[in-house]
């Protein structure tokens, strides 16, 4: 395992090693205007959703490692303290990235990276139109982390009004998620794209408690076959299963033919064939097929 002191590491060095490390991350994709009426248009991927009531998301413009300035997003939103974060997906990502360059001051990246401006309906800046999710913000809170190169500052801004495509709803009128294909940045040059080739669901701890992994049967517990995340998944119960006696299932039915005269290789099998289970999302059917040991 390698240790790294980050006090003893360049500044080059920790933006490397933890932008790596805490990764994928959404990107803010800011509009912003100042005193003079000069719209701004720039990604930040130090960016998050921080609260939903009040809905406060959170982004931080850092002051450049290489010579301690400051972004001109950060510059605007202290003389006109609101923004519009526009939702990066797949099909914005190379002209959001050349959004990102360091364009002089009162040049309109809008019209650099081709993005069409939409008038926003609470707050000065405009939008982009092509985002397919625009959040109108009013910024409550500059907070500085520091004043040498590399220091955030964070943005604190509340959410007044989202303006969501169509085309990315389902029918009960909830975002499908499947249809968003958001990017997310990684460290260095590198991105992700979230879309249902990579989409995945984790159960939600049920409302009563789960029983843990260290309240899982011995047998269980300790298996050589089943992983960590396939443990996570049988301990989420509040309660180990009753053996149903309804439960039908071939493949048990093989093992437990196959591989009766020897326990240990079946106890193997059984436990084989619960992770194939699990690994598709078959809770309730995995605890069928493990508790046919007893």
């Amino acid at each position: 395992m390698k240790s790294i002191q980050l006090k003893d590491s360049s500044i080059a060095e920790v933006q490397h090693y933890l932008q790596c490390a805490v990764a994928p991350r959404p990107i803010c994709f800011a509009s912003t205007i100042d005193k003079e009426g000069n719209i701004n248009l720039s990604p930040f991927s130090f960016f998050n959703l921080f609260s939903y009531n009040p809905p406060v998301v959170i982004f931080s413009p850092v002051r450049r490692g290489r010579n301690n300035t400051t972004k001109h997003t950060l510059e605007n939103v202290l003389e006109v303290p609101e923004v519009v974060i526009n939702i990066v997906t797949y099909d914005m990502v190379q002209q959001m990235s050349l959004a990102s360059c360091e364009f002089a001051k009162g040049v309109n990246e809008f019209n650099k990276a081709g993005f069409t401006m939409e008038a926003a309906t609470l707050v000065k800046p405009p939008m982009v139109k092509q985002s397919k999710i625009k959040l109108e913000c009013r910024v409550n809170e500059v907070k500085p982390l520091g004043t040498q190169g590399g220091a955030g500052n964070l943005i604190i801004a509340e959410v007044l009004v989202m303006h969501i495509d169509e085309s990315i709803l389902s029918g009960d009128g909830k975002i499908d998620q499947t249809k968003l294909q958001l990017v997310a940045r990684l460290g260095g040059d590198w991105y992700c794209k979230v879309d249902e080739s990579n989409l995945f669901k984790v159960e939600k701890p049920n409302t009563q408690l789960g029983i843990g992994i260290d309240a899982l049967p011995a047998s269980i517990k300790n298996s050589t076959i089943l992983s960590g995340s396939n443990l996570g998944q049988l301990a989420n119960v509040n309660i180990i299963p009753m053996v149903d006696p309804t439960f039908d299932d071939d493949t048990l039915k093989n093992i437990i033919q196959y591989y009766s005269i020897n326990p240990e290789e079946m106890e193997k099998e059984l436990h084989i064939y619960a992770a194939q289970l699990l690994n598709a999302g078959k809770v309730k059917e995995a605890w069928q097929v493990l508790l046919a040991l007893n």
